[in-house]
């Protein structure tokens, strides 16, 4: 084969102020000057990518706390870990988020946080001598709580969230599982067995913790069967949450339940395959919603969509 090269003497070409351009200067961002507002500082970002969504999110959610649309925060254990239980729990005290959703490891940091103040042992350390996951209180109290609950009747999440809420536990009120008995706001608990410490201790019941998170599922799904027009969020939960909420809204939907019309938004410091394809993109896909990806590390990320959520709020 031979080739000869191609000429170009012949292209056509179009001036660039004709052109459909995806940037432009009225969005960019404005420096921001000492002493400004947070609103100012809002403001002052550029209306592109990432920044345009977060003021876009926090516009949904507000709008859902306005017009009285559920707001689901579906967590993962990394946003306890990191301190944002107060801000979480601000926001279902001010009616903004009306459900949460836990993975397992959630109940073993928020309790342990409630307890001791503290949380968040050295794996690596403790791994090599046998002794991670070891902690008595911790494997002790969960599981007779859920085995006390689940003989109840309830749930996992409720379970857990009496136990702490009716303690004298000294941080208590940085509970979200408390909260949630507090303020009547379902605090929901999935767990997958093995995956969690207090599934080591002796005082471990698989039948209740199996029933006791099933039952959790029902209430999750109930939950899920009322979020047309609202927003659902799942927060550094990368398997477990995705995968539950993917069942639920295939089992509202068989059962009739409209579930169209929301949002979902999944906020992670790396964006994995699961919350993509089960949060982001599958369920938003044939109705009139959208989903959202936000990427950054959670202890700067939800602090920041919280405080656009109340300056939106504010708005007249």
């Amino acid at each position: 084969m031979r080739f000869k090269p191609i000429s170009a003497k012949k292209l056509t070409t179009y001036s660039i102020k004709s052109r459909k351009s995806k940037v432009n200067i009225s969005d960019f961002a404005k420096p921001f000057l000492t002493g400004s507002t947070f609103s100012d500082f809002l403001n002052s970002l550029p209306d592109i990518l990432a920044a345009k969504h977060i003021k876009e999110i926090a516009s949904l959610i507000a709008n859902a706390r306005k017009t009285n649309k559920v707001v689901v925060a579906a967590l993962g254990a990394h946003v306890i870990k990191v301190g944002l239980s107060p801000v979480i729990i601000d926001l279902m005290e001010r009616g903004i988020i009306h459900a949460v959703a836990l993975n397992g490891a959630c109940i073993v940091h928020d309790f342990e946080i409630a307890y001791a103040g503290k949380t968040s042992e050295d794996v690596d350390a403790e791994l090599s001598k046998g002794t991670f996951g070891m902690a008595e209180e911790t494997g002790k109290y969960l599981n007779n709580a859920i085995k006390k609950g689940v003989k109840k009747g309830w749930g996992i999440g409720k379970s857990v969230g009496e136990m702490i809420e009716n303690s004298n536990y000294p941080y208590k009120k940085l509970s979200i599982l408390a909260a949630g008995v507090r303020l009547g706001i379902p605090v929901t608990v999935h767990v997958g067995v093995g995956t969690d410490i207090i599934h080591l201790h002796t005082q471990m019941d698989g039948k209740a913790t199996g029933e006791g998170s099933y039952r959790d599922f029902k209430l999750f799904a109930g939950v899920v069967s009322k979020l047309d027009e609202g927003v659902y969020l799942n927060i550094g939960s990368a398997v477990i949450l995705p995968e539950v909420f993917l069942k639920a809204i295939t089992l509202v939907r068989n059962l009739g339940y409209t579930v169209q019309n929301f949002t979902t938004v999944n906020m992670d410091f790396i964006q994995h395959y699961r919350p993509l394809t089960n949060v982001v993109r599958r369920p938003t896909r044939d109705g009139t919603g959208k989903g959202y990806t936000l990427t950054g590390h959670h202890e700067i990320m939800v602090p920041l969509l919280s405080a656009a959520i109340f300056e939106e709020l504010s708005k007249p």
